[in-house]
């Protein structure tokens, strides 16, 4: 692998299931899933990004691995895990983030952004430092002060106070969002009254096609 990530991906069940239809992928199955077609979108076209990711919400960005390897990352992700308790939020909602969709949580969220804090911040010895080209690629000149701080510190601009867990749905459209948008509450409709839990962690890995794929699931029983 040549990039890792923590995220939160949902356990097996209807939610994930609707999740793979979405993408067209199934990342905990690791396999390719079926699409929905729907008239007048282009479905294939607009989850083509976030596709390669797979379902699922950032906890710690993808970096490079420092002075370790893939086995010392997965012990470290299980150790943290039983020191961290579940977090619960409302239900998720369809949102705009820029150009894009996701599912984000309703209130309340701090749990959840602590949540993410700590496992930033545990696992920054294992990140390898930006090259000059990801550093670039992360458009420093078009962000804040602080988010540029961040981004000198962590490797992401994103993360702490900056930090807003979603569940991408697609990637950027250029057209109006509406019709997606009301496609995309409509068919996650029966997952979004929640509660909404994240119970476990889990080690994604990216292969050098640029795929993520699930490496393991850390349940959190702290």
């Amino acid at each position: 692998m040549t990039r890792y990530a923590i995220y939160y991906a949902p356990r097996d069940g209807a939610f994930a299931d609707a999740a793979a239809s979405w993408l067209g992928r199934d990342a905990l199955q690791d396999r390719a899933a079926a699409q929905p077609a729907f008239v007048g979108l282009d479905l294939p076209a607009l989850t083509a990004e976030p596709r390669r990711y797979g379902f699922h919400g950032t906890l710690k960005p993808p970096f490079r691995l420092k002075g370790a390897d893939a086995d010392a990352l997965n012990t470290a992700v299980s150790d943290l895990a039983a020191t961290l308790a579940p977090v619960t939020a409302g239900g998720l909602s369809v949102a705009r983030i820029g150009r894009f969709l996701a599912l984000v949580p309703d209130e309340p969220v701090e749990g959840i952004a602590a949540l993410a804090a700590r496992i930033i911040d545990a696992f920054e010895p294992f990140r390898a430092p930006l090259t000059a080209a990801e550093y670039a690629r992360r458009c420093p000149d078009s962000l804040t002060t602080r988010q540029r701080a961040l981004l000198d510190t962590y490797g992401y601009p994103y993360v702490l106070e900056e930090f807003r867990f979603h569940l991408t749905l697609t990637g950027p459209v250029t057209g109006d969002l509406a019709e997606i948008e009301s496609t995309a509450r409509a068919w996650f409709g029966p997952h979004l009254s929640g509660p909404f839990r994240i119970e476990d962690i889990c080690l994604f890995g990216e292969d050098e096609a640029g795929q993520f794929h699930l490496m393991s699931r850390h349940a959190l029983t702290g």
